[in-house]
């Protein structure tokens, strides 16, 4: 009977280590609240404040902050010495694409959110792309009605089609926050076609928001066979050809830019309708949110043409990044 009763002990215990470690990979890891950690367990908040502590008190997090957390501080303390970054957020690589997305999209809305939680008014600026829906996506919702949240990029594909949960609407959303989007193609058919566009109220009010903007946060995609713009229809087989030819590795809000991170000109940049080229102009923080050795070539020119003075990305992208 005595030797039971040890064993249903013993086993109630690992139980209970098992629900504190899971309340810490939440908390510390997942970047959770300790009233989301109560509500994914289904327990109340005071017991995920005990869970927490036994986790600490138990060790069970040690591993975590010894063999990933460092390293990624010692790399995004790196990247922002040798390309002079306001800001550098590194976080773990997982161990598939869509989960060092999540990853990332955790890191982008704690950064967000950080603006949003302010009182005073601000302007934030967002471009588009899979990371940065993403990083709308795990945003807490918040009542920040005084802020201004306008896109820096068009909002519709080619044939008209809309761009899946549109960054802007997202965000404002969940904050209540006034929303500005761009309706219109992100690359236009024509100039003329984008010569009209941008004699529209919608641009206007873009172009004054922006001298306004606090920050800018944005994707950084490359320019090769099946990259975003290539898979959208945003350019012709033809135009991306001709893009590659002219030096492009990479491009922000449909924007092409070369290897010194200097926007190209030609047919494919001219009919750009979104605001990018203008907002490298202002004083606002301008922030990449991207990972991937696809986009290594990208992230680091626009690093090094000062398209982007602030970056989120994953550890593996990083270590590509400092090893030239």
């Amino acid at each position: 009977m005595g030797e039971k009763t040890t064993a249903e002990t013993r086993s109630r215990q690992g139980l209970r280590l098992e629900q504190a470690a899971r309340a810490a990979w939440l908390y510390y890891v997942g970047r959770r609240t300790q009233d989301e950690v109560a509500g994914q367990l289904n327990i109340s908040r005071q017991a995920a404040q005990r869970l927490i502590s036994l986790a600490l008190s138990e060790r069970l997090i040690k591993f975590r902050f010894d063999h990933e957390v460092g390293p990624c501080m010692e790399a995004g303390d790196a990247l922002a010495r040798r390309y002079d970054l306001a800001l550098c957020e590194v976080v773990p690589t997982m161990g598939s694409n869509s989960a060092t997305l999540g990853s990332v999209a955790i890191a982008g809305a704690q950064f967000v959110e950080k603006w949003l939680s302010q009182r005073t008014p601000v302007v934030l600026g967002l471009g588009t792309g899979r990371t940065l829906r993403a990083i709308a996506n795990e945003l807490s919702p918040v009542a920040a009605p005084q802020h201004k949240i306008f896109s820096l990029c068009g909002s519709i594909l080619p044939m008209g089609r809309a761009i899946a949960l549109d960054p802007v609407l997202r965000v404002a959303e969940l904050s209540g926050a006034q929303c500005f989007s761009l309706p219109c193609p992100v690359i236009a058919a024509t100039v003329e076609e984008r010569d009209v566009l941008q004699k529209q109220q919608p641009y206007d009010t873009m172009r004054a928001l922006l001298p306004q903007a606090r920050c800018l946060l944005v994707g950084v995609g490359s320019v090769d066979w099946k990259c975003a713009l290539h898979n959208d229809g945003c350019v012709s087989d033809v135009e991306l050809t001709s893009l590659i030819e002219d030096g492009a590795v990479g491009e922000i809000c449909g924007w092409s830019f070369n290897a010194e991170g200097k926007l190209l000109g030609g047919a494919v940049n001219e009919r750009v309708a979104g605001v990018w080229n203008l907002a490298l102009h202002t004083n606002a923080l301008r922030v990449g949110a991207a990972f991937g050795l696809q986009k290594v070539a990208a992230i680091r020119a626009a690093m090094q043409g000062r398209m982007i003075d602030g970056l989120i990305t994953d550890e593996v992208t990083a270590e590509a990044l400092l090893a030239e």
